[in-house]
């Protein structure tokens, strides 16, 4: 099994940019399908990016496509996700989940790391 671990969220005003890693152990990352999800309070968890394994594909929803990109350091085992032109909106905490299948339901993801803040705010 794989164990996952994200860093890189903080605190960022409107319009910024970050970048977060999923850092994988235990086995490779292109082995899995990898969806990054986020959550924020009294909402319930959403992707906002997926990559096939051995990134065979990607897949965003409308509401971050074209802000948000996603890829893979298989050198680190390593996913990236980087968040460009952040809204107030996309303040949430985010996770990335690990896989066999194609899905977009966390609920079908059986890896999960402990999640990052993401706060944007002027």
């Amino acid at each position: 099994q794989v164990q996952l671990v994200e860093s890189g969220g903080g605190l960022v005003q409107p319009g910024g940019s970050l970048r977060l890693s999923c850092v994988a152990s235990g086995r490779a990352v292109s082995y899995y399908v990898i969806g990054w999800f986020r959550q924020a309070p009294g909402k319930e968890r959403e992707i906002v990016a997926r990559l096939g394994s051995s990134g065979s594909s990607t897949y965003y929803p409308d509401s971050v496509r074209g802000r948000f990109t996603i890829s893979s350091d298989n050198a680190k085992n390593t996913v990236l996700l980087q968040m460009n032109s952040l809204k107030p909106e996309d303040t949430a905490v985010y996770y990335c989940a690990a896989s066999r299948g194609v899905y977009n339901d966390y609920r079908m993801y059986n890896y999960w790391g402990q999640g990052t803040q993401v706060t944007v705010s002027s």
